[in-house]
Formats: structure tokens, C-alpha cells, sequence
């Protein structure tokens, strides 16, 4: 189980330059990937998309790739004789001016626009993708590894508070046992309490009792409990990306608890479907962080 969390660097070193790589990931419900790269290279971006999301199905992931020249990408250098002897001259007028010498230094040439020219070698598209694909490799290594723990920690939190809402659908249970019976005795009392002699064998008091006895059980709500409850264990033990069917077990779980205290007349049971859900809330955060 991973998280939807993380943060990878890598950089690989070419002939010609140096691709450093830096991915981070948040929480999205589907996968998306921004990616910053430098405009000449631009084409690049559906490449470096779809080798993220061959490995990351959910998460915003947002891409930063930086190209360096090496040394080796420097073929030549040219100098602009015109503008440097223009630059001197400039200075050399300045200085008769201001009755000040000012001398002409290599850091001034260096700092001068277009005096010195460096030519770097033409790098193809190609190229530059196998100097940035290694990294990208590895720094894609690099964040599913950090998911990886971060979805360790998440899955420790789960269990327990899976531990916690077992504990509670067993309490309901033990407590709604008798509680069908218990509403029938009492309706019955009530009636007769009203004043209300009426047979019990009677076929309307019969269907009227029915239809009470079936508002007020629960026992199908808890089976589908328990069941989503050993659902949701089991699949915390997958391999694959389990965020979406967590959070519609979570849904369907939401819903039981939610029959169960529109029927129950118990004030136990519905302190306790109130902590149910109340627990319910907080895996339910948490499963918004899983891929």
C-alpha cells in the first residue's frame, strides 16, 4: 500500500550535460503530472508524462527537470574584437572626462554582453532524453520508494482503528440481541396499557408486530458490517492501488451505520454508532492519501 506522498532526485551526467531530476506528489483523485522543463526541450513533455504514469496512478506530480552543460559541450570560443576595442576606447574617454584612469579588466570583458561568445555543441532531442531518462528512472525510484513507507505508516493507523470499529459492530451486535423481542413485548404493554384489549393472535396484531419487528432489526446491517470490515482488512494486504475501492468501502460502511441508528431504539446502540462513525471519519481521511 503507498501513499500518494512522496519526493524523488536524481541526476545523471551525459557527454554533454548533466539532468538532474527532482518529482514531488501529492494528493489527486486521478493521476496528473506538471512538469517544468526547459523550452527547447519542451517536446519532451509527453515522454516524461508517460513514463510517470506507467508507474503512479493517482497523484499530482509535479516534474522539475534541469539541463547543465558539461564541459565537454563546449566546442569553441569567439571573441568580438570590434565590441572589446570599443569597450576600451569608451573607457579611455570616460577617464579623460573625469580626470580619472579607468582600466579595462578580463572580469569587465568577461561581464561585457557579446564580447566573448561560447559555442556549445547542438544537443538533439534525443540525446538530452537519454541523459534525462536514467535519472528520471531513478528518481521515480526514489518517490515510490518514500510512498512505499509512507503507506506502511498509513496501513499501522488503519488496522487499529479497524481493531476499533469491529469492536463497536460487536457491540452492537451483543447489545441488539434480544432487542426484537424485547420491542414486541413492549408494543404489546403499550397497547394494553392504552386500554386496548386486543389478541396477540390476531392477525392484525400479528402483521403489526411484523412490520415493527422488521424496522427494528439490525442483524443485516451488522453482516454487512463485518463483511465490509474483513473486506477492507483484506485489501489492505494488496499489492495494487487500493485508494478508490477503500474509500467506497468506506461509503458503504457509512451507510450501514447510518440504518442501523435510523432503526435502533437503544441509546447504547446509538452511542455507539455515533462513535462508529465518528472513527469512521477519521479512516476516511486517511484513505484520501492512499494511491
Amino acid at each position: 500500500m503507498h501513499s500518494m506522498t512522496g519526493f524523488g532526485r536524481a541526476e545523471h551526467t551525459a557527454q554533454h550535460l548533466i539532468a538532474r531530476v527532482e518529482l514531488g506528489s501529492v494528493n489527486r483523485k486521478q493521476g496528473e503530472v506538471v512538469t517544468q522543463i526547459p523550452r527547447a526541450y519542451s517536446e519532451l513533455e509527453p515522454a516524461i508524462k508517460k513514463h510517470l504514469l506507467s508507474h503512479l496512478t493517482r497523484g499530482r506530480i509535479q516534474a522539475s527537470i534541469h539541463i547543465e552543460p558539461t564541459s565537454q559541450s563546449v566546442r569553441s570560443t569567439k571573441i568580438d574584437l570590434a565590441k572589446a576595442k570599443a569597450l576600451s576606447l569608451a573607457l579611455e574617454e570616460i577617464s579623460e572626462h573625469i580626470g580619472q584612469s579607468c582600466q579595462l579588466s578580463a572580469t569587465d570583458l568577461l561581464r561585457a554582453e557579446g564580447v566573448i561568445h561560447f559555442e556549445e555543441n547542438q544537443l538533439g532531442t534525443q540525446e538530452v532524453w537519454e541523459a534525462i531518462l536514467p535519472a528520471l528512472q531513478q528518481a521515480t525510484a526514489n518517490l515510490i520508494s518514500m510512498r512505499a513507507a509512507e503507506g506502511k505508516d498509513l496501513k499501522e493507523d488503519l488496522l487499529e482503528r479497524l481493531q476499533t470499529l469491529q469492536e463497536l459492530v460487536t457491540r452492537i451486535e451483543t447489545n441488539s440481541t434480544g432487542l426484537v423481542e424485547y420491542q414486541k413485548q413492549s408494543l404489546l404493554r403499550r397497547l394494553t396499557d392504552a386500554g386496548l384489549e386486543l389478541d396477540p393472535s390476531d392477525d392484525r396484531v400479528l402483521k403489526e408486530i411484523a412490520i415493527f419487528t422488521e424496522r427494528c432489526d439490525i442483524s443485516e446491517e451488522i453482516t454487512r458490517l463485518n463483511a465490509h470490515l474483513q473486506r477492507f482488512l483484506d485489501m489492505l494486504g494488496y499489492s495494487e492501488p487500493i485508494g478508490r475501492s477503500l474509500d467506497f468501502l468506506c461509503q458503504e460502511i457509512n451507510r450501514e451505520f447510518n440504518t442501523i441508528g435510523s432503526k435502533s431504539h437503544s441509546s447504547e446502540i446509538t452511542f455507539d454508532v455515533v462513535s462508529g462513525k465518528t472513527e469512521l471519519e477519521k479512516v476516511r481521511e486517511q484513505v484520501q492519501n492512499i494511491e
